[in-house]
C-alpha cells in the first residue's frame, strides 16, 4: 500500500468523521421535536393527576340523523374523546361524515353553520358556504367522485339533507 493510498483512506475516514459530528450537531441543534415526546415527558404524578381528573359532559348532540346518500352516519368525535364543546350563544353541535371529508355543524338564532370541515385522503374541499343560514353546504372532491354534503337545522338539531 502505498502513501497515497493511506492517504485518501485517511481523508476519507475524516470525512466521514467530520460528517458524523455535523449530522449528530444539527439533530441536538433541532432537540425534541424529532426525538422526544411533545409536552415533554410526564410522571407518575402527574398521570395519576389527570387520569383522577373528571371528564367533562359532552354538551353536544350525538347519534343517527337522517343522512342523505353517499353519507355515513354522524359522529362528533373519534371513539373515546368528546365532542366539541359548543359556545355560549351556540345550539346544539353534530358531527357528519362522507367518504369525501367530515364536517361539523352547529344550529344557532342566525341559523345553522359550518364550524368545522376537513377532506378525507385524496380528497380537497372545493366549495364551502359556512352559514349562518337557513342551510350551509360543504363540497369535497376526489379523482373520480365528488361528496357534498348539505346540512339544515331542524329543530334546533343540525341534519344532513339530500340536496335540492
Amino acid at each position: 500500500m502505498g502513501r497515497r493510498s493511506i492517504l485518501i483512506a485517511t481523508g476519507w475516514v475524516a470525512t466521514a468523521a467530520v460528517a458524523t459530528v455535523i449530522g449528530l450537531g444539527a439533530i441536538r441543534l433541532v432537540g425534541e421535536s424529532l426525538t422526544g415526546t411533545p409536552g415533554g415527558v410526564r410522571s407518575a404524578a402527574e398521570i395519576e393527576r389527570a387520569l383522577a381528573s373528571p371528564e367533562p359532559a359532552p354538551t353536544g348532540a350525538t347519534g343517527s340523523a337522517s343522512a342523505p346518500p353517499g353519507t355515513t352516519g354522524t359522529a362528533s368525535a373519534p371513539p373515546g374523546t368528546t365532542g366539541p364543546a359548543p359556545s355560549a350563544s351556540s345550539g346544539a353541535r353534530r358531527g357528519f361524515a362522507t367518504d369525501g371529508g367530515t364536517a361539523v355543524a352547529e344550529c344557532g338564532p342566525g341559523g345553522v353553520r359550518l364550524v368545522s370541515w376537513a377532506p378525507a385522503q385524496g380528497y380537497r374541499v372545493r366549495d364551502v358556504d359556512r352559514g349562518p343560514d337557513d342551510d350551509v353546504e360543504v363540497t369535497f372532491q376526489g379523482a373520480t367522485r365528488e361528496y357534498e354534503l348539505k346540512v339544515r337545522c331542524i329543530g334546533s338539531e343540525p341534519v344532513a339533507v339530500a340536496d335540492d
